[in-house]
């Protein structure tokens, strides 16, 4: 929609959130291989500031690498206003950071579904209100990148809590992909399917034992399917480069969100087989 985009990222300032770990971690080391001066955050210092060496390392100017929870409005609001006052109005926010949680509807606790919303949901709007209006007002070439998941796209079983954020990432993302457009700030709406970050390890499953066998055979089958952090960073680089507003890690969530508009049977067939497949590996496991 942009008429103008980011095609070189050299001086650009670019801010990564989630830069820790992970895609997040992998899009600001290419974003330091391609000269983008970072500004960093994630929840976790330690990793972060490992993140900022490696970037300096590789040449690159890292202006700001800062720890603090995206779910805190006032960090975020003060982060935002400090970098800007600091550095300038960014060029690019790639929104990375998010958490995940799996599990059946009757045994999804409350604060599950809450921690899904406030952390990928509204730590997206805090970041969108941080830097948005600023970059509104510089009217330069920009872009916008948020990491919603397949799980925003399609409806997969065991994803209720999670999909509820990463649909609404996607409704943000396509509101202001129109709404930015006039200002030549493209709007990206990240899909990766599976991805093998750390998070894979750490993913809650509600009522079910992480150290169990039969869930260690069936993360190990993920992680075989999975592209890893480097690739999906290289996607989505690429992605932003072409101004494509969906951008798929791998082509198996390209061909499910085709099936669910264009073959909606096929699709349905498809998320019952998954359902079957994940009830059949909690057996045993679940209540």
């Amino acid at each position: 929609m942009s008429r103008r985009r980011i095609t070189d990222y050299r001086g650009r300032t670019c801010v990564v959130t989630g830069a820790a770990s992970g895609i997040g971690r992998s899009v600001a080391i290419r974003l330091a291989g391609e000269g983008a001066r970072l500004v960093l955050t994630d929840l976790r210092d330690e990793g972060l500031q490992a993140t900022a060496r490696d970037c300096r390392v590789s040449g690159a100017t890292v202006l700001v690498a800062e720890a603090f929870d995206l779910t805190d409005h006032e960090a975020v609001t003060a982060f935002g206003e400090r970098v800007i006052a600091e550095h300038g109005v960014p060029d690019a926010v790639f929104h990375v950071a998010g958490n995940s949680a799996w599990g059946r509807p009757d045994l999804l606790e409350h604060r599950v579904w809450r921690s899904m919303v406030e952390v990928n949901l509204m730590g997206t709007i805090h970041v969108i209100e941080a830097f948005i209006p600023a970059m509104m007002t510089a009217k330069k070439p920009g872009a916008l990148v948020m990491v919603s998941s397949a799980a925003g796209l399609l409806g997969l079983p065991w994803h209720a809590a999670y999909s509820a954020a990463k649909f609404g990432i996607r409704g943000i993302a396509e509101v202001l992909r129109f709404d930015l457009a006039p200002y030549d700030i493209g709007v990206h709406l990240v899909c990766p399917g599976a991805v093998d970050t750390p998070l894979v390890g750490t993913i809650e499953i509600a009522g079910v034992d992480r150290s169990n066998p039969e869930v260690a055979r069936t993360a190990a089958q993920f992680q075989r399917h999975a592209v890893t952090p480097d690739q999906a960073a290289e996607s989505i680089l690429e992605g932003v480069r072409r101004g494509r507003y969906i951008v798929y890690t791998s082509p198996d969530i390209r061909l499910a969100f085709a099936a669910q508009k264009f073959a909606p049977p096929l699709y349905g067939l498809a998320m019952r087989a998954i359902g079957r497949k994940i009830n059949r590996a909690g057996e045993g496991i679940l209540p």
